[in-house]
């Protein structure tokens, strides 16, 4: 067996184990930290081995190995790390990040002709919508509720493009998007059905029963204007007036709701301060921020496509959908690169023609999309010195979202009562407390729906609460390792008090990332998820779309409108990969309509 050089760090875990060599079977290590853990079962350190081998674990290095390389057969072959620089510039397209975002940009251009060429920090695809494997159990790193995964309508985004690169999961239905446990001990289920959704929520608040009614109508009414319409870049005019003028009232809608936001729709017909508040937490969940500063748009879309289409959990887990995208996208004759970490976009005479990696490797495109947070793009991979004046007015419009603490847990299977919903959101005390970090705490228990990601007789427990980077700057290693302990411990308290007696006692594996393990591993700058107003925005109006200030350099993903969440960044990578293929000769163009419309939404912009 030949030698192989890789380097894994943790998926979302602080510990790290850098595997240096792997030949005849035999692993050393290098190791960085006082702990030395493989998330992706690629076999631990020599320390560790014996460990493995004292508790009777099955498979040897070689067969650990495989479990990640073979993440695919195509993922891997079209992740082969032994490509050269081009200097030729061949490929018409360079995606930094394999996120979902990314990966839905980067496939919607393969299937078109173009050739795409992914470069990916990690050693799988997914980013935040990626998984690592450990005793048995298989996590989930970000949300396991999954919208836009459904078999009908025009916003099953996910489905949509699997499909277009010849790909299908079989899924498993959601009968609950979410269990909430709230203060004064309400509790109000989501159900799949929109009508027993209605029928719980109104008998919790019968007194507001016309305003709940007419409040997610209105919801119905955006997200059927929405659901209507073929879904691609809305900075491409040809597009735009066909859209226009085969479904007007359609798009008159939206545009009456684009500079709205949920909690002033709300406000309308509802004034009760506790359903004020359940539609707070609603909207929380969709933009981490509250109803009056999340757009009407983003709310319509994810509180009706639950009913509509329902969430529907992939069999294997959330990381199965970056796979197959990886696979299609090698299919379709275009490439991924692992362990490519991507430090500069480099620019010839202010127009995107390539970037540079940190092992020096450089590649050239005719454009580049950046998969990476908005202030990555703007201030990493590109000095803050040249910040064209449209990223500095969004930077003063927005602040990074909060990162997360999230905590893995591996159970007994019993501690669970036998109905127990796969995902819940839990704010037990005080409606203020809901934004507050460690405020509220959203719990998801994928193997609920899916038992093969847990061994026999054990279930997953996938913890995340809103988290501050600064909250762990500064401190030692010791200091830093006790104070997510604590940390965790608490949290993990609040949910043996309010769900689940006898969890602690319960738990048989547990590891603990916070947003430096985010900001480290996924490359997100404070650990951040996507964009936040620092006031009341209008609506979406503020939000950046693909397009740049830079020629040839597009951004996609959670930092781009619609904003955050599974749905909004495929919608993101759908656009982005219209108005790209429209600047390289894939898509009909007009340039005197783009150079107008461009305009047109700079200056809307400048009105949020």
């Amino acid at each position: 067996m030949g030698t192989l050089n890789f380097v894994f760090p943790n998926s979302l875990l602080d510990g790290t184990c850098k595997i240096v060599a792997l030949g005849d079977s035999k692993l050393r290590c290098n190791k960085q930290r006082s702990s030395c853990f493989d998330p992706l079962r690629i076999g631990n350190c020599i320390d560790h081995q014996k460990l493995y081998k004292a508790k009777g674990r099955k498979g040897g290095s070689a067969s650990k190995l495989k479990a990640v390389l073979d993440v695919d057969k195509k993922v891997e072959s079209s992740g082969s790390s032994d490509v050269e620089g081009n200097e030729s510039g061949s490929y018409d397209a360079i995606v930094i990040g394999s996120g979902i975002g990314g990966l839905v940009a980067a496939t919607q251009l393969a299937v078109k002709g173009a050739k795409v060429l992914v470069l990916e920090k990690y050693v799988i695809p997914g980013g935040s919508s990626g998984f690592y494997e450990r005793d048995g159990y298989k996590f989930d790193v970000g949300s396991s509720v999954m919208f836009g995964f459904s078999d009908k309508g025009n916003l099953n985004l996910i489905t949509q493009a699997l499909a277009a690169v010849g790909c299908r999961l079989e899924v498993i239905p959601d009968p609950t998007t979410v269990h909430f446990h709230l203060p004064n001990d309400l509790s109000v289920r989501i159900h799949r059905e929109y009508d027993d959704f209605i029928e719980e929520l109104v008998s919790k608040f019968p007194h507001e029963k016309e305003g709940i009614i007419k409040f997610y109508s209105e919801c119905w009414k955006i997200f059927n204007s929405l659901n209507s319409l073929e879904l691609k870049s809305l900075e491409e005019p040809i597009y735009l007036f066909g859209q226009f003028f085969k479904k007007p009232l359609e798009c008159l809608t939206l545009a009456y709701y684009l500079p709205q936001n949920a909690g002033d729709i709300a406000r309308k017909y509802i004034r009760d301060p506790g359903l004020l508040s359940f539609i707070d937490a609603e909207c929380f969940i969709v933009s981490t921020v509250n109803a009056l500063q999340t757009p009407m748009i983003n709310a319509s879309m994810v509180l009706c496509d639950r009913h509509f289409g329902g969430i529907n959990y992939p069999v294997g887990g959330v990381g199965e959908i970056a796979k197959s995208l990886a696979k299609g996208l090698g299919d379709h004759g275009s490439q991924i690169i692992y362990r490519a970490n991507v430090t500069s976009i480099i620019l010839d005479n202010g127009k995107a023609v390539g970037v540079k990696l940190s092992d020096g490797r450089k590649f050239y495109a005719k454009t580049v999309v950046s998969n990476a947070t908005r202030w990555d793009t703007f201030g990493k991979l590109l000095k803050a010195e040249n910040l064209p004046k449209e990223e500095e007015n969004f930077q003063k419009a927005y602040v990074k979202a909060p990162s997360f603490l999230s905590i893995h847990l591996g159970v007994k299977a019993d501690v669970l009562p036998p109905d127990t919903d796969c995902h819940h959101f839990v704010l037990e005390d005080n409606w203020t407390n809901l934004e507050k970090p460690y405020g509220s705490i959203f719990l998801s228990i994928p193997t609920v729906l899916d038992s093969s990601l847990a061994p026999e007789g054990h279930h997953i427990l996938h913890i995340f609460t809103t988290s501050s980077i600064e909250d762990y700057e500064g401190l030692s290693r010791k200091d830093y390792d006790a104070k997510k302990d604590l940390v965790a411990e608490k949290i993990i308290s609040r949910l043996e008090k309010t769900l689940f007696p006898g969890l602690k006692s319960s738990i048989l594996f547990k590891e603990v990332g916070t947003p430096k393990t985010h900001r480290r591993y996924l490359a997100r700058d404070s650990g951040t998820y996507g964009p936040m107003p620092r006031g009341t925005p209008k609506g979406l109006l503020g939000m950046p779309f693909n397009t740049t200030a830079i020629d040839g350099l597009y951004c996609v993903g959670d930092s781009c409108f619609p904003g955050q969440g599974v749905i909004a960044v495929a919608f993101s990578g759908v656009m982005c990969a219209h108005r790209v293929a429209a600047d390289l000769g894939f898509e009909e163009k007009s340039d005197v309509l783009d150079s107008a419309l461009l305009r047109l939404l700079g200056w809307l912009r400048t009105l949020a």
